[in-house]
């Protein structure tokens, strides 16, 4: 088997789109139809890590109400 054959095939579906002839940014809406915007509260907030990478608190659906809240207030000054 040479070295070609073992490199994975690019194929048309798998590229991504090209960018539009106007040079603009396509934005993806995940908002609703109205533009609202989605919350997903019962993911818990984003952790910005010291080294820049995100993530999340995985025990926040068992942590109580004050909890949360005393957690949130620390997390925004952090995230800051």
């Amino acid at each position: 088997m040479s070295a070609s054959e073992s490199e994975p095939r690019i194929t048309e579906d798998r590229l991504l789109p090209a960018p539009s002839p106007e040079g603009g940014i396509p934005k993806l809406n995940v908002g609703a139809s109205d533009g609202a915007s989605i919350k997903y509260d019962d993911l818990g907030p984003m952790v910005v890590n010291s080294d820049g990478t995100l993530s999340r608190i995985t025990n926040w659906p068992k942590l109580t109400e004050p909890e949360r809240e005393r957690t949130i207030r620390v997390l925004a000054a952090r995230n800051k």
